[in-house]
């Protein structure tokens, strides 16, 4: 493949796959590999482009990570040294992010089941906002807070009956989904209504979120143009007005060069513009602007490095190239037929000799990574950098066939930091328990 450099990736004078000003080989000798390794500077660069978006237009506006995306003490340091609000999903995550630091008010607690003990640890912490999903969790929540006496925000998690992923957006009658109240069969409407009877209930707006990987602004736009003008009947027959609009994420990014993702900005910009309009028409105060950016904030700021291990060639099919991690690092392309692009870190600019399928370790025939990749001829114990691997890479890596998971390591203006440390095997074993 031609090689294509995210944010501060660049061939260096020696000819190596270069991140953060640090050589990809060096990392790889210094923490081993399969190794994740973060550029900081794209990652900040896009969180500032989100924020600085919103202030030229003028809308009072919450950035908020979506941690799904990669979860670690180090990223929500990162994230509130920009100023970003969080997007947590559950107690482990919520804890993570109290144990880096992170001001309990700009946290946002989602999720379609949280246990009694997350509601409580988040009405413990203080936490800015809970958002909603669903009757089950109104009356729950209503009880925690009466028993602790405490009040919170909350946000209601609507479905606009509208899908979209990638280029396709699709207009549901049925609002079929596991999230959020639907908008268009009365259960956004009556859980207005249950939220606004109870006092220890803070209603600030409504919350949606549409799809993931989306290139395309068609989809926000509708959904936030039918909120808008739900919001308009809401306030005349409920007395309802929302200072929250919550638009969710779902950003798209470049995983490979059939992707086409638009800049942030130009989300950003075409959603105000629609909300603002039936605001203006129709004399509704501007709510302020939430979103919740997960893999557009990391997802090509990442990169895995393996070390390539065995080969197999099965004569006029296909040549297998091996490495050492794969679905227990990067289960996206067994869950998703995700793809991704690869080269070999220390000539990623020498053309192409053959095609290869890069096979994971694991003991499963669907671990692969890539189907198909051009490559130069490689060998035993060389680096392959597969991109874009920063966002549901190291969140969703396993412990399969009991292999460890991978290091961490942020890169920056020539500098590495080691932030997740690799599971020893001495790890894999410390909760269990002996039979005898």
């Amino acid at each position: 493949m031609a090689f294509e450099s995210f944010g501060t990736m660049q061939v260096n004078e020696v000819g190596h796959l270069e991140i953060g000003g640090v050589d990809t080989l060096k990392l790889a000798q210094k923490y081993g590999t399969p190794l994740y390794v973060y550029d900081v500077a794209l990652i900040k660069e896009r969180a500032r482009g989100f924020k600085k978006t919103f202030e030229e237009l003028g809308v009072k506006a919450q950035v908020a990570y979506a941690s799904k995306a990669f979860s670690a003490i180090a990223i929500y340091q990162l994230m509130h040294e920009e100023g970003l609000s969080l997007d947590v999903v559950s107690g482990g995550e919520l804890y993570t992010a109290m144990q880096a630091g992170f001001p309990a008010e700009r946290i946002h607690f989602h999720g379609n089941n949280k246990t009694r003990q997350e509601l409580e640890m988040a009405v413990d912490y203080g936490i800015g906002c809970i958002v909603i999903d669903n009757f089950y969790e109104i009356e729950m929540l209503a009880e925690v807070l009466h028993e602790k006496n405490a009040s919170v925000s909350v946000l209601i998690r609507v479905t606009p009956g509208i899908e979209a992923h990638t280029h396709d957006y699709i207009l549901t009658g049925q609002d079929d989904s596991k999230f959020g109240f639907g908008l268009t069969n009365g259960q956004a409407e009556e859980a207005i209504r249950q939220v606004l009877a109870i006092d220890v209930f803070r209603l600030i707006g409504l919350h949606c979120h549409i799809g993931s990987q989306i290139f395309e602004t068609t989809g926000f736009k509708l959904a936030a143009h039918r909120i808008m003008e739900q919001l308009v009947i809401w306030r005349n027959e409920l007395g309802f007005h929302a200072d929250v609009l919550n638009l969710g994420g779902g950003f798209g990014v470049r995983y490979t060069a059939e992707d086409q993702p638009l800049p942030p900005s130009q989300y950003v910009r075409e959603i105000i513009a629609d909300v603002r309009d039936v605001a203006t028409s129709n004399r509704l105060d501007m709510p302020e602007i939430w979103i919740e950016p997960g893999r557009s904030l990391v997802g090509e700021a990442g990169t895995t490095l393996y070390t390539i291990g065995s080969r197999k060639e099965v004569p006029e099919i296909r040549s297998y190239v091996a490495v050492d991690g794969g679905m227990s690092d990067n289960i996206r392309p067994s869950l998703y037929e995700a793809k991704y692009n690869a080269v070999i870190a220390d000539r990623p600019l020498e053309v192409a000799e053959e095609t290869v399928s890069i096979a994971g370790k694991c003991c499963e025939s669907g671990d692969m990574l890539i189907w198909d990749l051009p490559l130069p001829k490689s060998g035993a114990g060389e680096v392959l950098a597969v991109f874009c691997t920063g966002a549901y890479g190291y969140s969703m890596a396993n412990n399969y066939n009991r292999i460890p998971r991978a290091a961490v390591v942020f890169v920056e203006n020539g500098e590495d930091k080691l932030v997740v440390a690799r599971e020893t095997f001495e790890n894999l074993v410390q909760l269990d328990l002996p039979l005898h």
